[in-house]
């Protein structure tokens, strides 16, 4: 029996810092991803999963464990990130599953569409949207998040979410399940992270209307919400004095590893979850979500 006190690395951390949007191969410690400890059970078999910001982090976690549960995976990222992505990709092939790797913008709708079309032509259909890519940036004043930043967070947390599930729902069949990443902001939003934190309410409260809108045509949409966890966004967005100590907040004092949530969105998007919709699961490490 493991202590989930002692389960994963405690701060301080000293870890580069990065430019946006951040490498996960930099980092000090390396993210637990789950490569040496998620066990698969065939709990989603011949099913065919899309992932965006599935290059590292959480992304990457979640890519892993599906291939162990016998999914296929196509994964979106942005071209910087394109090493983190490749690694990725090898990963899931060695689980002798397959992997299309999509480098690309979801800011823009046509490339959302994109990534639903590639899904259906290499896989022949989708069964699992996970809505996870996101933006952030850390201000201590408001006057100092411009509009063009403002905009690119809601884009890229929320518009890009909205395009790539209408495209999805298009070509999902009843059974299929759409998850998003939402957070602990969403319930309590972080001074610092005005933008993200409001990006995150707007996709709880998307999603709860998205599960009652596409009950009838059998697909599930819930969300899951971390926080705060040891991704590359975190190096990236953050002064050096916050990531040092980054998740001593929490009543475990430490940061979440991306390991820690694979069995949770491995459930949400799996049949044994039939009754789940409309949902948000908290991943929080003892930090109360209501």
């Amino acid at each position: 029996m493991n202590d989930p006190i002692q389960a994963a690395p405690r701060p301080p951390f000293d870890t580069p810092e990065q430019t946006p949007p951040g490498l996960e191969s930099r980092m000090n410690p390396l993210p637990d991803f789950g490569e040496a400890s998620y066990i698969g059970s065939g709990k989603l078999v011949g099913k065919a999963a899309l992932i965006t910001g599935g290059d590292s982090g959480i992304g990457r976690a979640v890519a892993l464990a599906f291939a162990r549960e016998g999914a296929d995976v196509l994964i979106s990222y942005l071209a910087e990130e394109e090493s983190d992505a490749q690694h990725t990709r090898q990963l899931i092939e060695k689980e002798g599953r397959t992997c299309v790797a999509v480098p690309g913008d979801i800011c823009e709708e046509a490339h959302c569409r994109k990534l639903v079309d590639t899904a259906v032509q290499r896989f022949g259909k989708l069964d699992v949207l996970v809505n996870n890519a996101a933006f952030q940036m850390s201000h201590k004043d408001l006057a100092e998040i411009s509009a063009e930043e403002f905009d690119r967070t809601f884009r890229t947390n929320v518009y890009a979410n909205f395009f790539l599930c209408k495209a999805a729902v298009a070509r999902m069949k009843p059974g299929s399940a759409i998850i998003s990443t939402a957070s602990v902001n969403a319930d309590k939003p972080n001074a610092t992270l005005v933008a993200y934190a409001a990006t995150k309410g707007a996709i709880q409260n998307m999603s709860g209307g998205m599960a009652q809108l596409l009950a009838e045509k059998g697909i599930r949409v819930n969300c899951v919400a971390p926080g705060p966890f040891w991704t590359p966004l975190i190096p990236s967005t953050m002064p050096p004095e916050k990531v040092k100590e980054f998740g001593t907040q929490t009543p475990m004092k430490r940061p979440g590893q991306p390991a820690e949530l694979q069995a949770v969105y491995v459930l949400l998007a799996s049949d044994q979850a039939s009754y789940i919709s409309g949902a948000t699961i908290p991943v929080t490490g003892g930090v109360p979500f209501i």
